[in-house]
């Protein structure tokens, strides 16, 4: 059984914002039940979609910034991490291999339940940053918030 490496997670915001991780900015992550389903995305053509049941991460301080490649304009001011607190709005996640790889990236939808009929911010997403440590700690989970599952962290 091969072993895939990632490079970089890229995080896609309903506003259609974008961030990158690189994989040594983080210290931990864990999706949880990747499954292939077909569904219709705003709309469009029916096609292959791979959700996942829940998703956390842990991301060290030095991933606080705008890189280049993103477009963001609600963190321009106050940085990523204040972005993903302020904004509950993650939608999905590119798991970007290295080139060595040979593999496409592969993009993971999150859980998302709308908190109110605006429909940007998803009930599921809950994220904090540790006053002990600086890392911004992030999960997306129908059952449990970022308090839950880092307790001892925050």
């Amino acid at each position: 059984m091969s072993k895939h490496v990632f490079k970089e997670l890229k995080f896609y915001f309903r506003n259609e914002d974008t961030w990158t991780v690189n994989h040594g900015e983080m210290s931990d992550v864990w999706i949880s039940r990747v499954t292939t389903s077909f569904g219709r995305i705003s709309g469009g053509r029916m096609q292959e979609i791979h959700p996942c049941k829940s998703f956390r991460i842990e991301i060290l301080p030095e991933a606080d910034y705008i890189k280049d490649t993103d477009v963001s304009t609600a963190a321009m001011a106050d940085g990523m991490f204040n972005r993903i607190i302020k904004y509950q709005d993650l939608e999905k996640v590119d798991i970007i291999f290295g080139e060595d790889e040979n593999k496409d990236p592969m993009q993971i939808y999150l859980p998302f339940k709308q908190k109110d009929a605006e429909g940007l911010d998803n009930a599921y997403q809950s994220s904090a940053i540790s006053k002990k440590n600086g890392k911004l700690y992030l999960t997306v989970n129908k059952e449990k918030t970022v308090y839950d599952v880092y307790k001892e962290e925050l």
